[in-house]
């Protein structure tokens, strides 16, 4: 019988939430499993040459990927994750507003999504980092990963809106959104110290 995933944690790119995962793991005992994205045809680099033809086959491989982790996550004891399926969503909708991806196209994600959804239970608790736009992209840039430099900035404006969007109306479960953007929970014990304070509280509640 499957077990229910403990923790996911959320958030814009370059916010930290492999940092808070691993922190999470070692503070409060629980099993960390990092999001990994197999993509043996590199379409996420296809999809950054030319977005509306490789939109829908990387959105798809991104929906198995996390759907595939999450029920393997889900059979394991006091998970914590790193992203999950509950927000894959955010990038089709943006992708369907910006044209990436058609009607059509966007239909059948979101059947083969709701398919999935029904299969699966929702987090014990899902912690959302939220984080200011500017600081998301300046924490980018310190971390100097060349794909995520190449992005325009454009880019990155818009996805955190579509990630506020998404937190903001999030009805699947119990939900925790932390203001990120002045905290330093990798450095700084007391920003570390909140950071846990507030998950284990809500955690217990």
């Amino acid at each position: 019988m499957n077990k229910i995933v403990k923790l996911v944690i959320d958030g814009m790119t370059g916010v930290g939430k492999s940092s808070l995962v691993k922190i999470a793991s070692d503070e409060l005992d629980l099993v960390p499993y990092t999001e990994i994205f197999e993509d043996k045809h590199r379409l996420l680099y296809k999809f950054f040459e030319n977005r509306t033809r490789w939109a829908f086959p990387m959105q798809l491989n991104f929906l198995n990927n996390r759907f595939q982790q999450f029920k393997e996550a889900s059979i394991l004891s006091n998970v914590v994750m790193d992203r999950s399926i509950f927000s894959d969503d955010i990038f089709a909708r943006m992708y369907r507003h910006l044209g990436y991806l058609c009607e059509e196209e966007y239909y059948i994600y979101q059947g083969l999504l709701q398919s999935m959804m029904e299969t699966i239970e929702p987090p014990q608790l899902m912690v959302f980092l939220k984080v200011e736009t500017a600081e998301a992209i300046s924490r980018i840039r310190k971390r100097n990963r060349q794909e995520e430099l190449a992005v325009e900035e454009s880019y990155w404006w818009r996805l955190n809106s579509y990630y506020n969007e998404h937190y903001e109306n999030y009805k699947e479960g119990k939900l925790l959104t932390l203001e990120v953007s002045e905290l330093d929970f990798v450095y700084s014990q007391e920003d570390r110290r909140y950071v846990l304070e507030r998950v284990q509280s809500s955690l217990n509640s």
